[in-house]
Order: C-alpha cells, then sequence, then structure tokens
C-alpha cells in the first residue's frame, strides 16, 4: 500500500473525479508555487471506485476554490493545521467565474480585445450551464 506522509500545515483536496488531478494541478497554478504537492492517482475509494487526491504543504489562502466548484463542485476541501483536519470546506458552482474557460465565439468581444477578462455566469445550475458575459454564448460545463 502506497504510503504519503500527513501535512503540518496545508490543504488535501479529496473525492476527486480520477483522472482530474492534473487537470487542477495546473488551474490553480501550483506548478507555480514553491510548496510541496503530492498527487495521488486512482485512489481507491468506497464512495467512488477510483479517486484523485491532492495534498498541497503550506499555508494556501491564496488558492482560487472559485477554480475548483467549476471543475467539480463534489471535490472535499480539508485544511490541515497542525496535522489536524480544522476544517472540511464543500464547493459548490460558483455564480460567475473569470479567465477559467475562454469564450468559442469568435463574434465576442473577447475575440477581438485580448485583454479583456473572459466572464461566464451560470445561467442554469440544474445542467451546470454558464453564459458569456459578452455575447451570451451558452457553454455547457459537463461538456468541457
Amino acid at each position: 500500500m502506497l504510503n504519503i506522509s500527513g501535512l503540518n500545515e496545508g490543504i488535501v483536496l479529496d473525492h476527486i473525479q480520477a483522472g482530474k488531478s492534473l487537470e487542477i494541478y495546473y488551474q490553480l497554478g501550483l506548478d507555480k508555487l514553491e510548496c510541496q504537492v503530492a498527487i495521488i492517482k486512482n485512489a481507491r475509494s468506497n464512495k467512488m471506485g477510483r479517486k484523485d487526491i491532492i495534498k498541497i504543504e503550506g499555508p494556501m489562502e491564496h488558492l482560487d476554490l472559485e477554480v475548483l466548484g467549476y471543475i467539480d463542485h463534489n471535490i472535499t476541501v480539508n485544511i490541515i493545521r497542525d496535522s489536524k483536519i480544522v476544517e472540511k470546506k464543500r464547493l459548490k458552482l460558483p455564480k460567475r467565474i473569470t479567465n477559467i474557460i475562454q469564450c468559442r465565439n469568435p463574434r465576442c468581444i473577447t475575440s477581438i480585445e485580448q485583454e479583456l477578462p473572459h466572464i461566464f455566469y451560470l445561467s442554469d445550475a440544474a445542467t451546470e450551464t454558464y453564459r458569456c458575459l459578452y455575447c451570451e454564448e451558452k457553454y455547457g460545463r459537463k461538456q468541457d
């Protein structure tokens, strides 16, 4: 059995859909940080069958949990201090996301004005559909 030591201070992202951990690693910008990161892929899970886990050592107040909520709002965020879980955060679909996805509409202002942020708002939580703030182009999160 694989054993990865516990954290003194940091965050454990648990219940990640199997195979999504590297996407989360890059979306959170963990490749640019000077912190220890452990990625566990395809761990056994009674609840999910298989899951990924990411352990991040160090203070993480700058992490954008909205990105996580967009990628998979079923991820559990465990805050670790003094080697103990002090808080468990449940994610939800963010109402608004910025620069997480890009509008693919060639007529959208964001395709001409490169410095404009790509802003989307949640238009239908049941179908997890987002719309571009500028052109109203629709994006289903499950297909992306």
